[in-house]
């Protein structure tokens, strides 16, 4: 059995279809799932691109923990920057 409503208040619903649930949730996406003609659950949610969705795999995020701890373990050099500027510069 789900939760209990916490508050419970009146909303009107304007003549353009829309209804206010108070500045907390403003810019916020939410889920309108309607249960029976009448009865509406709104949930707030995070969207998640499809060329993201990878982002979200148990790999990726193992992958990322072990990168972010050798960045922490391995401060960054520019031993060989003149080398790679100047190749860069020969480039151009």
């Amino acid at each position: 059995m789900g939760a209990l409503p916490t508050a419970v208040g009146v909303k009107v619903i304007g003549s353009n279809g829309q209804i206010s649930l108070g500045k907390q949730f403003a810019g916020r996406q939410v889920l309108v799932e309607e249960r029976e003609p009448g009865v509406w659950l709104i949930r707030t949610a995070t969207v998640v691109p499809d060329n993201e969705r990878w982002l979200q795999q148990p790999q990726a995020a193992e992958d990322l923990e072990k990168a972010l701890a050798w960045a922490q373990a391995h401060a960054p050099v520019d031993d060989e920057a003149d080398h790679v500027l100047a190749a860069l510069n020969d480039q151009i």
